[in-house]
């Protein structure tokens, strides 16, 4: 997720550049090995920690010492109280989601949704029956400890809504506990499944569910897809299936499952790459009563995405597949059930060159097709039985948008959000089929938080420059209208470029006093995302990652070249995924930005796939065992491409000490050779580390903990760009 920054439109007495202490010292303890043929030395090893990647002692000293610097320099900074005041002021904007619906066909049912007001800092799951009645708390989970960390990852209602099966998780380590809940007393059941549970799959006796858990939850690669009956201990639960113990597919992200509502067929899905899965059709009503997994294969060992989704028409039920065989933007394929034959799929939904298909919900009469065109979302109605277009949803402007529904009313709830429209939720009531041409239905808003800015302060655009091979790249660029283009405009350039995973518009009411200030803020569509479809996103990855880093790079350059900011006026943040890109940036280009905040990083990548669950990321970036992928990994591996004498922009890298998914190695790595290789001043442009001891790779942290760390952030890029003095 983007690393969100702001500035206070005012601050007083502000000192422009403090007097520092050397960072503390690191020592170099070389290891040298050759892979394929080439010398590689690693001079800070030992900050990986034991042999299972496990902090030492010696680890935890060092990793104290570096926290401290970095606080001993962030809070010496004036202001900061200031900041922490208005920062705190405007994360306390509620949130709301959209509401998941449950309850008898026919019935009002019940609508579960997540609110947070004020100072909250978790989120509450509430439940009401109607759209329109009472909420009643349902869980809160500030109320479950004392020091805020216990977090509410998922949840999930049975079909009936009598029933919520929920995983809480601590201090960040998204392994989730499964419980159960009685939705009418709040009565928590005894039935608990720990190892990172999830995916629950309700059958519709509302007594027996399918989830997926770790076998171990210390092996990232033992996923398994189980069945619970309620009131049973869960080492009874069945096994359906297991994530397979040898080859290269047992270290991809593995199986997942799919369920029909009547728990009669069932979609047994299992990842081989970050871009394709294999697909088979599962007799469950067989496997339930004689315990045989009977599978036809659907699709398999093609490099494609492929998911379903089994669909209602009256009695009828049908198979969906939406898919990018042959389809890089998506399209969808209604399957037989009793016969499905890939040769028999008829096209239902077809490919679109000019829009990507993102998803596709279910209501009673209608498909809701979600598309990106431009990295936006357009919503697109379609007849449910024949597949023919029946117009667009028509949305608020443009910006991004979910959907929730239920396949047995035509009632759709709207997510929306937008760089200067607050997210809202808005409830729709489709009409039917045969009132298409005169309507498609009625929207009104549904729930709203207050927000304490004035969203027509902005000018959005969207612009397009040339990446360095000539592709054109698209991205938005938000500031204050009228905004004089004169190079000298603070800038926040963020971006992701990884995983098919889109950036598009977000609301960010903290974004707005840096707007304020006159600052600009970039988001940039690189390849190796999904805004442009499956080809975009491979584009962006294996031997064509070093596009991603030229599509970043000469972002940065445009908004120069365009008259928005300046060398030292431009900073650079981005995280996880986002994080090696700002490593490769900040080696590559140390000229062109003056600060860097790479957030939860990967940056050995000649080592990155030994450590928690990284080998999931392989089919992404490669494996350093093979030699073709050594070489392109070695070329921008940002720990490997570090050069001693060199003035590197000053940089602020984090970690989360309890990260199951990017190991907080790569963040001390990094932060040790940098530290010990910049020739820049390290009062002026100094190097700092921050592992967040209570905190893993960004979710689950309490409101109080948020605002410390966008206030380290923010503090550390006005410093940097200047703005500590232009505030005197």
């Amino acid at each position: 997720m983007p690393i969100r920054l702001l500035l206070p439109t005012l601050l007083l007495f502000m000192m422009p550049n403090p007097t520092l202490a050397d960072p503390p010292p690191t020592a170099q303890r070389p290891v040298t090995e050759t892979l394929h043929g080439v010398e590689l030395i690693d001079p800070y090893r030992w900050l990986e920690g034991d042999a299972a990647g496990n902090p030492t002692d010696e680890v935890r000293d060092w990793t104290a010492a570096q926290n401290a610097h970095t606080r001993s320099v962030l809070d010496a900074l004036p202001g900061r109280a200031a900041i922490e005041a208005r920062l705190t002021e405007l994360m306390q904007v509620g949130y709301v989601g959209a509401p998941k619906m449950r309850g008898v066909p026919g019935s009002e049912g019940l609508y579960f949704n997540t609110e947070r007001e004020g100072d909250q800092d978790h989120a509450v799951l509430y439940v009401r029956e109607g759209h329109n009645g009472e909420k009643r708390v349902l869980l809160d989970p500030n109320t479950l400890s004392e020091d805020k960390l216990t977090a509410l990852g998922w949840w999930s209602p049975s079909p009936d809504g009598s029933l919520l099966a929920f995983g809480l998780y601590r201090a960040g380590d998204e392994n989730t506990t499964l419980h159960l809940m009685d939705v009418a007393t709040g009565r928590w059941l005894a039935d608990t499944i720990p190892g990172k549970a999830g995916g629950v799959q309700w059958l519709p006796d509302n007594k027996r569910f399918f989830y997926s858990k770790l076998r171990d939850v210390n092996d990232a690669y033992s996923r398994q897809i189980r069945l619970h009956v309620i009131g049973q201990h869960e080492r009874e639960d069945r096994l359906l299936f297991e994530q397979y113990r040898e080859g290269p597919l047992a270290t991809t992200w593995g199986p997942f499952f799919i369920m029909q509502r009547e728990a009669r067929w069932g979609l047994l899905g299992y990842h081989t790459s970050t871009s394709s899965n294999d697909l088979w059709l599962v007799d469950l009503e067989k496997w339930i009563e004689t315990g045989e997994l009977e599978k036809t294969t659907l699709i398999e060992g093609a490099d494609a995405n492929t998911y379903g989704q089994f669909v209602n028409e009256g009695s009828r039920s049908r198979l969906l597949l939406t898919t990018t065989v042959d389809a890089p933007n998506g399209m969808v394929y209604e399957v037989d059930l009793n016969n499905p034959s890939r040769e028999l799929w008829g096209a239902l939904i077809p490919h679109d060159d000019q829009r990507v298909l993102t998803d596709v919900s279910e209501t009673r009469d209608w498909l809701v097709l979600e598309y990106q065109v431009k990295a936006q979302t357009v919503l697109q109605l379609a007849n449910k039985i024949n597949g023919q277009f029946a117009g667009e949803v028509e949305l608020p402007g443009i910006g991004s948008a979910g959907v929730r529904t239920r396949y047995d009313r035509n009632e759709l709830f709207l997510r929306f959000s937008s760089f200067n429209e607050p997210t809202t939720v808005y409830r729709h009531e489709l009409v039917t089929p045969d009132r298409a041409h005169q309507s498609r239905g009625a929207r009104a808003r549904w729930a709203r938080p207050d927000v304490p800015v004035d969203p027509d302060l902005l000018e959005v655009k969207q612009v397009t420059y040339q990446s360095k091979d000539g592709t054109p790249v698209t991205m938005f660029v938000v500031h204050k209208k009228g905004l004089k283009l004169d190079g000298n405009n603070p800038t926040l350039l963020n971006a992701y470029g990884g995983f098919g995973i889109s950036m598009t518009p977000r609301f960010s009411a903290t974004l707005f006093p840096w707007f304020e200030a006159g600052g600009v803020y970039a988001l940039p569509n690189l390849r190796g995302g999904g805004e442009y479809g499956d080809a975009w996103h491979k584009a962006g990855m294996l031997g064509d990652k070093q596009n991603v880093f030229d599509d970043f790079i000469r972002a940065a350059e445009y908004l120069i070249e365009a008259g928005y900011t300046s060398k030292g006026k431009l900073a650079i943040s981005g995280g996880s995924n986002g994080g090696l890109l700002m490593g490769a940036a900040l080696t590559q280009r140390p000229d062109l930005f003056k600060a860097v905040i790479c957030g939860v990083p990967l940056l050995d990548m000649l080592r990155y796939q030994n450590f928690l669950m990284a080998r999931f990321w392989v089919p992404e970036y490669g494996d350093p065992a093979q030699a073709d992928h050594f070489n392109w990994l070695k070329a921008y591996s940002p720990y490997h491409n570090v050069e001693h004498g060199t003035a590197y922009p000053a940089t602020l890298i984090t970690a989360g000490e309890n990260d199951t998914r990017v190991h907080p190695l790569h963040a001390r790595k990094m932060a040790a050779l940098l530290q010990a290789a910049t020739s820049s001043d390290s009062d002026k442009d100094p190097v700092l580390l921050w592992v967040d001891q209570d905190g893993g790779h960004g979710g689950g942290k309490p409101l109080s903990r948020r605002v410390r760390d966008i206030a380290d952030q923010r503090m550390f890029l006005m410093w940097q760009l200047g703005m500590l003095e232009s505030a005197e």
